[in-house]
């Protein structure tokens, strides 16, 4: 079953997050090119394209288990904001809006987690 993944609020909210996490990891030293900001970086594009991928895929189960992914990449991006922050890489300023949307995220795929699982 094709599901629309532009549809979903979630997704909305990854992909924003996804261009803001960007965003942020530019100021990121350049020593970090290769370490935390290439890991930023994947954990982001991994929580919108898993939603994106589990939404083309034909089973519930299936989606279920690319929402479980995306929801363990937002909790990646999450914590690699977290130690930017604490290593003076970025400003808490540019990192305590982007955590409370990766929460706001997170939350959001749990429930359509728990909704989808009830259903089968």
């Amino acid at each position: 079953m094709a599901r629309d993944h532009r549809k979903l609020r979630v997704f909305s909210l990854a992909d924003s997050l996804l261009i803001a996490a960007y965003g942020v990891t530019k100021a990121l030293p350049s020593s970090e090119r290769f370490g935390l900001q290439d890991q930023l970086r994947r954990s982001a594009l991994s929580t919108a394209t898993n939603i994106v991928e589990g939404s083309a895929r034909r089973t519930t189960r299936e989606y279920v288990n690319f929402l479980n992914l995306a929801n363990g990449s937002a909790a990646e991006t999450h914590y690699l904001l977290t130690v930017a922050q604490r290593l003076d890489y970025v400003t808490e300023s540019a990192v305590e809006p982007l955590l409370g949307q990766y929460s706001e995220l997170q939350r959001g795929l749990q429930a359509m987690i728990i909704r989808l699982e009830t259903r089968e």
